[in-house]
């Protein structure tokens, strides 16, 4: 018999002798190797019982995961409060894909997607529309409270839980993060614990104007990787209250974080919930102080590799929204992308674009600027709520010269970064260098 380090209820004690079935034993006994090795004392329940999962793409070579998946279905096991997922790999409608990359897509990479989207269902799937890794926006459906114990993954939707929302949750990986949903319990360490949710760096936001999101959040990722960050000086921009813009910006911030360093947890200084309960007492002994103007965040941005085959290719296809965008942002971008066209006198981007967001806001969006939905579409462009990177996994997509205004796309793929104003003059076909 295993030996466990930490204490467990009689409960846990129960379900790791079998007592409920031998795959819910697996289940909560992966989860216990898990936090001994981490040197969690306990287990503890999980609050916010709506999980959220990673691994939404169905890659043929991940048997073990459906193997897997078939037990917990056979079992009819479920997660007690269901789940979302991240966005599904594919949507040719919009965005278009000839005959081999549709190949390559629909047999190589994600062949099982059909099969495991059933496992899914069977296993607590929301619903259908629940594919997005913005979960936790107000339309999405799986928002938890301040102080609730979380499992789930997905880095962007993990550090915005723990620093936006004010939850707890540690940076799980595929798997785990179900099995956390479907026995109830997670153990206790990383940023569960009061003492690991204090920051050991101070960030002096030193700029003339607002830092472009995505840069600022790059920087600092790249600077303190898995520790955690207070940031002084931004609420100056940004202000002292979760307003909807605020929490779009904030959500590519800590994306940016999370996938250009290690960031699971920072905090704004006046604004993110411990931050104005705690203020600076949040600030560990000693911390490490970074100081962030107007020249450093053009040093970020300008050491971004060119990683496109033909570095000197004109721009094909651009991606705007990774994580998927707000409807502030949705909005925005039409009217910037309006305005753009408008000034340059053009009916049309001269390029393929494809704003990414969740079903549900796509939903409301429609439902409440038909207009601007339908002007998007005259200009050329289309919305989709596809994984950019999963699309960019193609083998036959890398030779595409593709631009981003997301730093996690850049850095899980070969697209290459521009700043908003950057995008803009390129889809209407001026130059930038």
């Amino acid at each position: 018999m295993i030996e466990y380090k930490m204490k467990l209820t009689k409960e846990q004690i129960g379900i790791l002798n079998g007592e409920k079935g031998e795959t819910l034993k697996k289940i909560l006994e992966t989860l216990v190797l898990f936090g001994d090795i981490f040197g969690a004392e306990r287990m503890v329940k999980v609050t916010h019982p709506m999980g959220h999962l990673v691994t939404s793409f169905g890659i043929p070579l991940l048997k073990p995961l459906y193997q897997t998946m078939d037990e917990i279905n056979k079992d009819n096991l479920m997660a007690e409060g269901k789940f979302t997922m991240d966005p599904r790999p594919l949507d040719y409608e919009n965005v278009k894909c000839n005959f081999l990359e549709k190949f390559v897509f629909n047999k190589i990479l994600y062949g099982k997607q059909k099969d495991y989207e059933e496992q899914l269902t069977k296993a607590g799937l929301l619903d259908e529309d629940s594919f997005s890794c913005t979960c936790y926006l107000k339309e999405n459906g799986n928002r938890p409270h301040e102080g609730d114990i979380l499992s789930w993954s997905e880095s962007s939707a993990v550090v915005f839980a723990n620093s936006v929302l004010g939850a707890r949750c540690n940076r799980n990986s595929g798997m785990i993060d179900l099995f956390g949903s479907i026995v109830g319990y997670v153990p206790e360490f990383g940023f569960l614990l009061n003492e690991n949710r204090k920051a050991t760096w101070i960030i002096e936001v030193k700029t003339t104007k607002v830092p472009e999101a995505q840069i600022l959040g790059s920087a600092i990722g790249m600077k303190v990787m898995e520790s955690v960050p207070y940031v002084i000086g931004l609420d100056k921009f940004i202000g002292t209250e979760l307003t909807d813009d605020n929490e779009a910006y904030l959500k590519d911030f800590g994306a940016a974080t999370a996938s250009n360093g290690a960031v699971g947890l920072y905090h704004i200084d006046k604004l993110t919930p411990e931050a104005k309960k705690l203020g600076k007492a949040l600030i560990a002994d000693n911390p490490s102080i970074y100081v962030i103007d107007d020249n450093e965040l053009e040093r970020i941005y300008r050491s971004y590799p060119n990683m496109w085959k033909h570095k000197d290719a004109k721009p094909s296809l651009c991606f705007i929204g990774c994580p998927h965008l707000t409807v502030s942002q949705l909005i925005r971008w039409h009217d910037s992308i309006k305005l753009a066209l408008e000034t340059s006198e053009l009916k049309y981007a001269v390029l393929s674009v494809v704003l990414t967001t969740s079903p549900k806001v796509l939903n409301v969006f429609k439902e409440k600027y038909l207009s601007y939905y339908e002007d998007l579409y005259s200009y050329g462009v289309t919305i989709s709520s596809i994984c950019p990177l999963m699309y960019t996994n193609n083998p036959l997509v890398h030779g595409k010269a593709i631009i981003t205004n997301s730093n996690k796309l850049r850095t899980y793929s070969m697209a290459r970064y521009y700043k908003d104003d950057d995008i803009l003059k390129i889809l209407v076909g001026k130059e930038v260098k």
